[in-house]
């Protein structure tokens, strides 16, 4: 049975990334398991590894979430919050099912939770220099309790545009950075990346925008940061297409992947990068978990709790099929 008060104690924490440590402690004092093992990323947080046994199947998720912070409210049918659906709510779910395999006598499994995922998948970089291995991976994210057949890959690039800096009056004698922004901006949405059978088409979003001139001059620089989900149609295009752009240098991602189904249980594929493609200590790997994608990083998130319960089976399920 889910404990409603820990989970709600869990989202108490402003976890937000780079502030995870804090509540790395607390579950380190907290979580019941034979063996607690904590491991420094090397930015000021922790990841933690909870085992029962030797684990041949580890649970994973992580612990930090997206800005803002908001508190946490526990309801008959559902828990609101920052962390609700991503990814506390896995977390608790993938205790639970930990406690109830313990509990019936079962070893052979641990649960990872990680910090950094959600800018850059940081704790589990750390993680996977390290010596330990092990046969099956579940990891834990918003999939409506679906097992993921293929993600998309990641692909993040920083941009800066320099232009020539003149009186707005006069435009024809200076050059400004958002026009070329712009331009920049037109010619990726007329490109055309090949379309995925399997992942669908390439996508991508502008942030960290920034030109820090007075409106009454042109622009003499202009930066950004630019990521893109990409399939396995179009990962290695979208790469070169950017590296033939004057001012962008890339920052880092992941390829798109395939992972391991069961028969019995619904799966598709899904947009969003996790942790997984980082995580080289493990031969096979699962991503699923309870909450839905619609409400992660959104002022209304939240989870159903049918769907925490639902999800506490899946996993002790998933234990026994390995």
């Amino acid at each position: 049975m889910i404990d409603y008060n820990l989970f709600e104690d869990l989202l108490g924490f402003d976890s937000t990334s780079g502030r995870e440590r804090p509540l790395a402690e607390f579950l380190a004092r907290r979580l019941q398991a034979p063996k607690v093992e904590t491991f420094e990323v090397g930015d000021g947080t922790l990841n933690l590894l909870f085992s029962w046994g030797t684990p041949r199947v580890v649970f994973c998720s992580h612990m930090d979430t997206v800005p803002p912070y908001i508190a946490p409210k526990v309801g008959e049918d559902k828990v609101t919050g920052r962390g609700s659906c991503d990814a506390k709510g896995q977390i608790i779910a993938m205790y639970t099912a930990c406690q109830e395999l313990a509990a019936s006598g079962r070893t052979g499994f641990g649960l990872l939770l990680l910090s950094g995922e959600e800018t850059g998948s940081w704790g589990a970089k750390a993680f996977a220099k390290l010596p330990f291995k092990a046969d099956l991976l579940v990891i834990g994210e918003p999939t409506e309790n679906k097992m993921v057949s293929a993600s998309k890959g990641t692909k993040a690039y920083e941009v800066t545009l320099r232009g020539e800096p003149f009186h707005s009056g006069y435009p024809q004698f200076g050059k400004s950075a958002v026009d070329l922004f712009v331009d920049f901006v037109n010619e990726l949405r007329a490109h055309r990346f090949p379309f995925d059978d399997r992942l669908g088409e390439t996508t991508w979003n502008i942030g960290k925008l920034s030109s820090d001139n007075a409106q009454n001059i042109l622009s003499p620089e202009c930066s950004f940061r630019i990521y893109f989900r990409t399939t396995f149609a179009s990962d290695a295009a979208v790469h070169e297409y950017m590296m033939t752009k004057i001012g962008a240098s890339f920052i880092g991602g992941d390829i798109p992947a395939t992972y391991l189904t069961f028969p019995g249980f619904p799966s598709g594929p899904v947009a969003f990068g996790s942790d997984a493609p980082h995580l080289s200590n493990f031969s096979r790997k699962i991503i699923c978990g309870p909450g839905s994608i619609r409400y992660a990083h959104r002022s209304d998130e939240h989870i159903l709790t049918a769907d925490l319960e639902q999800a506490v089976s899946n996993y002790i399920r998933f234990f026994e099929l390995a």
